[in-house]
């Protein structure tokens, strides 16, 4: 039996299931929710970060989004409120398509 304790997406239990294996679950309260979130954010930064081609590259950033939008939904913001806060940023300080790299600064 193969030891977990981790945030997983919705349907991994069924997967589970369905591929013939048992599995236990258990549903976390908020405050253990927001620190597996955390958890799971770095875990899937890791994976982002050890990925050998840009497929896979692109599936860990997925992963992110997902990780991202469900920490944002548990604050209470929708994905569009935080596309909202992010276009603004990026209209009042820029994105990084420049490739800028600040050296110095006095």
């Amino acid at each position: 039996m193969k030891i977990y304790n981790k945030l997983v997406r919705d349907k991994i239990p069924q997967i589970v299931e369905t591929n013939g294996q048992q599995c236990d679950i258990s549903f976390l309260n908020e405050e253990e929710y927001e620190v597996a979130l955390k958890l799971k954010l770095q875990e899937e930064l890791n994976e982002f970060l050890q990925a050998k081609n840009v497929n896979e590259q692109m599936e860990e950033l997925s992963d992110l989004l997902e990780i991202i939008y469900s920490i944002a939904e548990s604050k209470g913001v929708v994905r569009e409120e935080l596309e909202n806060i992010r276009q603004r940023k990026r209209e009042e300080r820029g994105g990084f398509q420049k490739r800028i790299m600040l050296l110095t600064s006095s």
